[in-house]
């Protein structure tokens, strides 16, 4: 198992994390995590013993072939660090624990003390009845009132039942780290993950929130993708072709029309991934 010695003297490092399981409707969330590892070849800095936090009933151990070789994987929690060009990424992945939470997110926290990063950015995604043919909603929410008006975000005023994300958050947020939580609408009527247009509408998010760069790769393809099934499969029933005309109408009756401030961070997000392609 890894140890958190590599988590000091990063460069400018920022937070991404997301838990599977209550928090992470289609995968949407974890999706994204999953794709900053793969893409930016992440390394593992830091796992913590899952013994303690798992009911191994409930997520239960794996067995997969690696070159012929059959491997045994826990369900954990894993730290991890993507080094781009401008700055250090450090992603937060694993499933919901089942005990101990106050005890698991003290581990969290001490590792992060170690990070001081300069932002902590958590990821959600849960099912609504937003329609898959219209562009994602993801609703962002800043811990504190200066945090929020630099990025446009407001203050959560939700209350209610919450998740490990939300837990973090509040903790987080009590030592003094600068924390955003963006979340994803995921559509009731096709819940079964993974989504990848949810997943690419966060991360588009989260490099709004770090003004960083980051590669899509195949997210963009696979969203396009998956779009084209799930109207495959409506277009099957008409009840439920039905039922998402009447979505798209109520979205876009709710859409507001592109604002000078909407268009010029879309011009802006253009500028930063052009200027990476040619560095």
């Amino acid at each position: 198992m890894a140890d958190a010695r590599g988590l000091r003297g990063l460069r400018n490092p920022a937070v991404v994390a997301a838990f599977g399981g209550w928090n992470d409707a289609g995968e949407a969330a974890s999706g994204v995590i999953d794709h900053l590892v793969d893409h930016y070849k992440a390394r593992l800095e830091f796992a913590i013993d899952p013994e303690e936090f798992y009911d191994f009933q409930v997520n239960r151990p794996t067995t997969r072939l690696v070159d012929g070789e059959r491997v045994l994987e826990w369900p954990t929690t894993e730290v991890l660090v993507a080094e781009l060009p401008e700055r250090d990424l450090v992603l937060i992945g694993g499933p919901e624990p089942n005990y101990r939470w106050q005890e698991y997110i003290a581990r969290l926290l001490s590792m992060l003390r170690s990070v001081n990063p300069e932002m902590v950015v958590l990821l959600g995604a849960m099912l609504t009845d937003a329609p898959h043919t219209r562009p994602v909603p993801v609703n962002g929410t800043a811990s504190s009132k200066r945090l929020g008006e630099d990025l446009g975000l407001e203050i959560s005023d939700y209350e209610g039942p919450t998740g490990i994300v939300g837990v973090l958050s509040h903790e987080c947020a009590q030592i003094g780290f600068p924390v955003v939580s963006l979340w994803a609408s995921v559509p009731h009527y096709v819940a079964e993950p993974p989504n990848p247009k949810a997943a690419l509408a966060l991360l588009t998010r989260v490099e709004d929130v770090l003004n960083l760069p980051l590669d899509a790769g195949e997210l963009a393809e696979d969203a396009t993708r998956w779009v084209e099934q799930v109207d495959e499969l409506v277009s099957d029933d008409p009840d439920i072709a039905s039922y998402v005309a009447a979505l798209e109408e109520r979205s876009d009756a709710d859409t507001p029309a592109p604002t000078g401030d909407s268009i010029a961070a879309e011009f802006e997000r253009y500028l930063r991934r052009r200027d990476r392609r040619r560095g």
